[in-house]
């Protein structure tokens, strides 16, 4: 069974959030309490993926780099490439083709919040399927402004369209991607869209006219956030806030969650949190008690 490795696309302008990412990287933007990477890191290391790569500018690598480092502490390994410019999602593949290797590979945007009870065994499910490609579908209500699946009267997808002005349905396609180890084959025979890009829908339409797209759809019970707007940020921190206040659990806290999937130990947990101060540091002190 092959593994999975997965990938953060964490590159762009974020031009929606200026002036305040003139500066700084939109995925070190705070959400709540955690910078915005942390959560699709938190997503891939749920589905059990302990290789990442994560793709970013010239400006913004040194600056993950320093955050999380190689992922050892962790009990992962991140490594980081460069993408030059924004040439499509796609382009992650091709980028990324070394890394995957004779792997299969996952890719998660890096400004995307996901949150549901059994989300974890969704994600396992997707790394399990060792051919194809599964992606995710919410239910939206401006399907617009989204790559929106189209399905037939048995619930299977039957097309894929990037922002339609007629939509066929209210289902989007998320950020979160799981493709077999064809992907990056696949990627390099993607032509550019009128602007210039190399599309996801695209590469998920070669997918589905062979056959071999799954769809998961998340009904009700979960929790897709897009964090690349003024108020979708706002949106986004004010969820993580209440749900961590009102139930006494983090969303998103990586030390946690590489504590309960065995990467590291307790006295390695203990050692993180002499690292932090504040309710973080009290959380993670609580999980070792």
């Amino acid at each position: 069974m092959k593994k999975t490795k997965g990938i953060i696309l964490a590159g762009g302008k974020a031009t929606r959030l200026y002036p305040i990412t003139k500066v700084v990287s939109k995925q070190l933007l705070p959400v709540y309490n955690k910078p915005m990477i942390y959560y699709p890191l938190s997503i891939l290391m749920l589905a059990d993926i302990r290789d990442i790569l994560i793709i970013s500018n010239s400006e913004t690598l040194p600056l993950l780099k320093s955050l999380l480092g190689n992922g050892k502490k962790l009990g992962i390994k991140i490594e980081y490439a460069l993408q030059e410019h924004p040439n499509g999602l796609a382009e992650a593949f091709i980028i990324g083709e070394n890394f995957i290797g004779g792997d299969n590979a996952a890719l998660i945007l890096g400004d995307n919040i996901l949150y549901g009870q059994g989300l974890s065994d969704i994600l396992k499910r997707a790394v399990c399927r060792q051919n194809g490609a599964t992606v995710f579908g919410y239910y939206v209500r401006d399907p617009q402004r989204y790559g929106i699946v189209e399905f037939d009267q048995n619930n299977k997808a039957i097309s894929i369209v990037e922002k339609p002005q007629n939509p066929k349905s209210n289902w989007a396609v998320i950020g979160l991607y799981f493709y077999d180890n064809e992907v990056s084959k696949v990627a390099k025979t993607i032509k550019p869209s009128q602007r210039g890009e190399l599309e996801i829908t695209d590469l998920n339409a070669v997918y589905l006219k062979e056959g071999k797209l799954n769809v998961e759809l998340l009904g009700r019970g979960y929790t897709w956030l897009d964090a690349g707007t003024y108020e979708s940020l706002l949106d986004s921190s004010m969820f993580i806030k209440t749900i961590e206040e009102r139930q006494g659990i983090m969303i998103a806290c990586l030390e946690e969650i590489a504590f309960n999937r065995g990467c590291i130990s307790k006295e390695e947990l203990l050692s993180l949190s002499k690292e932090l101060s504040g309710t973080y540091r009290d959380y993670l002190l609580a999980l070792i008690k």
